[in-house]
């Protein structure tokens, strides 16, 4: 087994019918379930013709939430920018604009601190069944309606239903036997073209893709049963080694249960690691870097080209025209606890000496 399954000491210990037995509370934030690194997010942008038209550049960012904390975020960038919040989901992301393209090349670096909890859901589902209430299912409308590539009806999702085994009525029974379906139906393989772009018409007719095409398949099933669940995606943070380049994206999902909250799987590393199936139901190790949630994701000012399948990679538009050979790259190096613990004692030290520091 590899160093990042190893790492995880305290693990689903069962899963007696559908009532999750864990050890670690959700968020827990120890140091046996909590890891620190740094990431760098870094963007090179081919020199455009000088006067070729306004250049936009945009750039997700990382943000504090239950599971992970920035606990440093440094852009640089050769372009003036600013951050800001894009309306429908609340991702937060840098905007850099230029009225012209000054004919040199364009460069953002993103440097972060991060550290990452371990997240296993531990509240047990009620063993009724709750309907949504209406103020309820308007603040989860976003994880129940249809994306444009991920269908909720319809007689492609009915047959696929229909294939379903039997089980409770329960949301929590329903959304097993979904993720089980998926990972016994679907093979992680990259051959070809049309896999990658989180499409519930591949992973139904085609039966494979990535991490996006096993997510859309559960989305839809899940919602189409009437189970609020978004989608979420950033970095891969690896623990059989201590730095390195990463070499892109990985997504996975949470549903939402009434009474309980937010419920993690990652289908498609169940599927690679088919010991480890019962843990991804539930528990998202501390092995990844979340940038955004969502879909068909619209940035606003200086976003023309229509809306973004899915926000990881820098998206560019030269003159209201998306640009394509961006080049990027992401790189990690873990940080041990005990430089961890002095660099932000030193830090607060300084800052309450009003002490500027880099």
């Amino acid at each position: 087994m590899s160093g990042a399954r190893r790492s995880l000491r305290v693990i689903l210990t069962g899963v007696l019918g559908m009532s999750m037995v864990v050890a670690l509370s959700a968020g827990a934030a120890d140091q046996d379930t909590a890891r620190t690194f740094s990431f760098t997010y870094e963007v090179e942008i081919p020199a455009q013709p000088a006067g070729a038209g306004s250049v936009d550049v945009f750039i997700p960012l990382a943000v504090s939430d239950a599971h992970q904390t920035i606990l440093r975020r440094d852009v640089k960038a050769s372009i003036p920018g600013r951050e800001t919040i894009e309306s429908q989901y609340g991702n937060t992301f840098w905007h850099g604009h230029v009225d012209r393209s000054d004919g040199k090349p364009i460069i953002v670096v993103v440097d972060y601190i991060i550290q990452r909890r371990v997240f296993q859901q531990q509240r047990l589902a009620s063993s009724g069944i709750r309907a949504y209430s209406p103020s309820e299912r308007k603040e989860l409308a976003l994880s129940l309606g249809p994306d444009l590539r991920v269908p909720i009806a319809g007689p492609l999702i009915d047959s696929v239903r229909a294939e379903l085994p039997q089980t409770d009525p329960s949301p929590l029974a329903r959304a097993r036997a979904i993720y089980d379906y998926v990972i016994d139906n679907m093979e992680y393989k990259k051959v070809g073209t049309g896999w990658g772009n989180g499409d519930t018409f591949w992973a139904c007719t085609k039966r494979y893709g990535n991490c996006t095409d096993f997510h859309a398949l559960f989305i839809s099933l899940a919602r189409a049963e009437g189970i609020p669940a978004q989608f979420e995606i950033g970095f891969s943070i690896p623990e059989d080694r201590t730095s390195g380049v990463i070499d892109g994206y990985h997504c996975w999902t949470e549903f939402h249960l009434p009474d309980v909250g937010w419920f993690p799987i990652d289908a498609s590393e169940a599927w690679k690691h088919k010991e480890l199936r019962d843990l991804y139901f539930g528990t998202q190790p501390a092995d990844r870097i979340q940038f955004t949630i969502g879909r068909d994701l619209e940035l606003g000012d200086g976003h023309t080209t229509g809306p973004l399948n899915y926000f990881i990679y820098p998206h560019v538009e030269v003159a209201g025209k998306r640009l394509d050979n961006v080049e990027r790259s992401f790189r990690f190096s873990e940080i041990p606890d005990s430089d961890v613990a002095q660099k932000l004692a030193l830090r607060g030290s300084l800052e309450r000496l009003n002490v500027v520091t880099p």
